[in-house]
């Protein structure tokens, strides 16, 4: 387990007990600002602005990055690559299965992780999804909402895309349990960074060309899709195990764009 993961299960009681309290006030305080046409998302008008600019820049720089990515790299190489991003956040995911109270599936990930990191040769190739050792997925939002925090309000993020209010407060303890970030060197870590950005990008390609024929307004489209997904996986007392995700096969969730 990185420093960082063992840093969260370190917080003293009290710390963590405020820090929970805060975003409680923050985001009961501002569920209510604002008026549109969905309750989710009152800030609708900002929201679709940022929408607008990310599809810019990723209309701009990140499709024909990825697309080049697709066509030139091997696709053993790109399953390769998505199977050792999948291990790194294998290891969050098993602090937020702990910190939920999920023996059971902290039990797997902890198995999932050992074997792929072992076996699967630093995660590029995961064994464990071949002895069906399950994948459950889970991040600090998800673990906020599993202890009763709600939500908040639909906020589109700067080249982030979507998100909620209480996974936007979540962010900073997300950037403590990512093992990239504990890379020294500077040039490997960001190359790394970006190589896991080329990489989720490339996996969306065709579902964002599924999007784009089937839906009218993909801004509605993706927010619905999103809050669905959240309120799914997060925001109830208790959560059902996700279904085991694969990442050698195609993904089916709507992408930023």
């Amino acid at each position: 387990m990185s420093a960082q993961t063992v840093g969260v299960f370190g917080l003293g009681r009290r710390t963590l007990l405020a820090v929970l309290l805060s975003l409680q006030l923050l985001l009961t305080g501002c569920a209510t600002v604002g008026a549109g046409g969905d309750p989710r998302d009152p800030w609708e008008g900002y929201n679709r602005q940022v929408w607008r600019f990310n599809e810019a820049v990723d209309e701009a720089v990140l499709l024909p990055v990825a697309r080049g990515y697709r066509a030139v790299v091997p696709q053993f190489l790109q399953t390769g690559v998505s199977n050792f991003f999948g291990n790194l956040s294998d290891v969050w995911s098993f602090a937020n299965n702990v910190l939920q109270l999920k023996p059971v599936e902290s039990a797997q990930t902890l198995a999932r992780v050992g074997l792929n990191s072992t076996v699967g040769l630093l995660g590029f190739v995961d064994v464990a999804s071949s002895v069906n050792l399950l994948r459950h997925r889970e991040d600090f939002g998800q673990t906020l909402g599993r202890w009763g925090m709600p939500s908040g309000p639909y906020l589109v993020l700067p080249l982030l895309g979507p998100s909620t209010l209480r996974d936007t407060a979540a962010l900073p303890v997300e950037r403590m349990g990512d093992l990239v970030g504990t890379v020294a060197d500077t040039p490997t870590r960001a190359g790394l960074t970006g190589l896991r950005l080329l990489d989720l990008r490339s996996g969306a390609i065709d579902a964002g060309r599924l999007l784009n024929e089937a839906a009218l307004d993909r801004y509605t489209f993706v927010r619905d899709s999103h809050l669905q997904r959240r309120r799914g996986v997060g925001d109830r007392p208790k959560v059902a195990a996700e279904p085991e995700e694969r990442y050698d096969l195609p993904q089916t969730s709507p992408p930023a764009r």
